[in-house]
């Protein structure tokens, strides 16, 4: 038995090339079957805020080539459709529709922010008792018969809960 020389200068992956003849006709490949392994998905956030409207569409290919392709072709037909500007639309239309919840009348959610990969409320949404001397910034919850400000600072590390007296209306700690 012989093997194929390793110190040759053709590779074992090359391929042989052919010139198309009369009998020797070029060999077309028809298109792939099966499921495209290759995707993009895309997210296109309408502005900074959390509460902003996002598109994510995606599209798949064959090929990397293909994928890519594909992903111009969609961007520019949700311009040229005006699914980006009908979609704010329907997002304006859904927003002024709600009429917010017994805890959140002015409908809409608290503001929000991201730090450190966690979402925080911002910290105008939670009130601040003048006498609290927390230096992690507080949380607000509420629940069916109790409300409390406790401490974002991380475990091990966190200040003593503010609950909310029923009748005063102030945030106090149980002493």
């Amino acid at each position: 038995m012989s093997y194929p020389d390793p110190f040759d200068e053709r590779s074992p992956w090359d391929e042989a090339t052919e010139t198309p003849t009369k009998e020797n006709k070029p060999v077309t490949t028809a298109a792939p079957e099966g499921p495209a392994p290759f995707k993009i998905g895309f997210t296109l956030k309408a502005g900074s805020a959390f509460e902003a409207e996002w598109l994510t569409p995606t599209v798949y290919g064959h090929s990397a080539e293909e994928t890519a392709k594909r992903g111009a072709e969609l961007l520019s037909a949700l311009k040229s459709e005006g699914l980006i500007e009908l979609t704010s639309k329907a997002a304006d239309y859904t927003r002024s529709q709600y009429k917010g919840s017994a805890g959140n009348p002015g409908g809409g959610a608290a503001p929000k922010r991201f730090n450190g990969g966690k979402v925080e409320p911002v910290a105008s949404a939670t009130p601040k008792p003048a006498d609290d001397d927390c230096p992690h910034g507080r949380s607000l919850v509420s629940k069916a018969n109790w409300t409390a400000l406790f401490c974002d600072g991380p475990d091990g590390d966190k200040c003593e809960p503010l609950w909310k007296d029923k009748k005063t209306g102030q945030f106090k700690a149980n002493k």
